[in-house]
């Protein structure tokens, strides 16, 4: 019997994981990098390499973005708790005045894969929120406050952890509110969307399966027109587009971990290692042994 693809399978209603299996190949990691007052300018610098979450527990802050361009404002102002999370190394400073000390929590962020991580890619260079906007946060925040106010054993460990926590309540709060944070169409908003996200979660589980346009839409429980029309205009690309990126992504990823092509090309659904090559030096502009080299001399390895 012909499968009738305007039909919906799969109820877009019933709760989904859409976090863990990115999460799960591109981790996020959390550095506790301070804890306390900061009075006059402090300078986050981009050449450091990591992107950054400041939590502004008490007090006033003045943020500046030198040579701030696009998207970036120029500087912003808080006086009340808020949270500043920059996924990508950005230059930018505080400026708090000498008599009025702010306290901070603050962590270094960084996003396996670099500048190819998903998530980072799909932020906006800057998100800056009120604390109380976010739900969700006040558990994880407790713990982290009373571990970062006073030194006990085992403390930058766990602070760490907690970071990575608040964090991981962050992207669950961006992926029901994109628009609110500034979100542009890409990644983010397809996992927003209740029927996209149950196809792109599938393609994240399975990139090595085959992803003709009907199964991505029989998962989506849509018909093919409607998916990819919707698709192009929630996320910005088309379904195949963006399986390509997602097998990449992946592709850079294994890759630095020592994986060799042989294996990443069954692993990632091309039918040989020179079909990969092809795919990888077409998206990415060398092939893998080139950018391998080029990533290892970036790295100082």
């Amino acid at each position: 019997m012909p499968i009738n693809t305007d039909q919906r399978p799969t109820d877009p209603s019933v709760d989904l994981d859409r976090l863990s299996g990115v999460l799960e190949r591109f981790r996020v990691r959390a550095q506790l990098h301070h804890a306390g007052a900061l009075c006059g300018v402090s300078h986050f610098d981009a050449r450091e390499g990591h992107g950054y979450l400041h939590l502004l527990r008490r007090g006033s802050l003045e943020v500046s973005h030198p040579g701030a361009r696009g998207d970036v404002p120029r500087s912003m102002r808080f006086d009340e708790p808020a949270l500043l999370l920059y996924p990508r190394p950005l230059t930018h400073r505080f400026h708090n005045p000498p008599v009025q000390e702010s306290d901070f929590t603050c962590a270094r962020l960084l996003f396996d894969g670099g500048a190819y991580n998903p998530l980072a890619r799909a932020l906006p260079p800057v998100l800056a929120l009120p604390l109380a906007r976010v739900s969700g946060l006040d558990l994880a925040l407790e713990l982290l406050f009373a571990e970062t106010d006073r030194v006990r054993c085992g403390q930058r460990v766990l602070a760490d952890r907690l970071f990575e926590v608040v964090v991981i309540q962050l992207l669950r709060w961006l992926l029901d509110h994109p628009q609110e944070a500034g979100v542009r169409p890409g990644f983010i908003t397809g996992l927003s969307d209740r029927r996209l996200a149950r196809a792109l979660v599938a393609m994240h589980d399975a990139p090595g399966e085959p992803w003709p346009l009907e199964r991505m839409a029989e998962h989506a429980g849509m018909s093919r027109t409607a998916f990819a029309n919707t698709f192009r205009a929630v996320v910005g690309q088309t379904p195949a587009d963006y399986l390509s990126d997602w097998r990449m992504a992946l592709a850079r990823s294994r890759l630095r971990e020592g994986q060799p092509v042989k294996l990443l090309a069954d692993e990632l659904g091309y039918a040989n290692p020179s079909a990969l090559s092809r795919a990888f030096a077409a998206k990415v502009g060398m092939s893998p042994r080139q950018w391998m080299a080029q990533a290892t001399a970036q790295s100082g390895e």
